[in-house]
């Protein structure tokens, strides 16, 4: 492939496929309500983070994003409990939670996402299987998670948890800001 060909590839691509409607959907509703965000990321890996930086002007309300794949990097950098994450396992609700919440604090925003879970295609058990997936969503002091079972590879399932959890969000400012 040429220089020429690969650059217009890659022109045809982000005009047609980024920002999606569903980054810009988030996008409105944070500049609407002035809500600043931050994720925590583990089985994404910081594709949330990625996926809302598509939009032009995000960073007014993207402050910053952390990639807290091992349980050491969750409680150095946002402060996760490691009680939690003993207790509960690091792919639960309560550790989903704590996440959302440490890194709202750690970075002072509004608005929190965090991700854990197992993408495959090892490191599942019986009782933690590949494609479990917990989101949470901090937003004014309240709390939200979600367990999920995401089919397919790799990918798929990190995907699926990032889409899943921009989804969240919305819902959690039209909740919090509009109902």
């Amino acid at each position: 492939m040429t220089e020429k060909a690969i650059h217009s590839s890659a022109a045809e691509m982000s005009e047609t496929e980024f920002p999606s409607a569903l980054e810009v959907s988030v996008f409105s509703l944070l500049k609407k309500y002035q809500i600043t965000l931050t994720t925590a990321e583990s089985a994404t890996g910081g594709m949330i983070a990625s996926t809302l930086i598509n939009v032009p002007g995000i960073s007014e309300f993207f402050t910053e994003g952390y990639v807290t794949y091992s349980n050491d990097a969750k409680v150095k950098m946002i402060g996760v409990r490691r009680a939690i994450i003993d207790t509960y396992g690091v792919v639960s609700s309560e550790t989903a939670a704590d996440m959302a919440e440490a890194a709202a604090r750690t970075a002072g925003t509004v608005a929190a996402l965090s991700v854990t879970g197992v993408a495959g295609p090892d490191g599942g058990t019986k009782e933690c299987p590949v494609g479990l997936v917990y989101l949470g969503c901090y937003l004014k002091g309240k709390t939200v998670t979600e367990r999920h079972m995401f089919a397919g590879d790799r990918m798929q399932v990190r995907q699926a948890a990032c889409r899943r959890a921009l989804e969240l969000l919305i819902e959690c400012i039209q909740k919090g800001y509009a109902g």
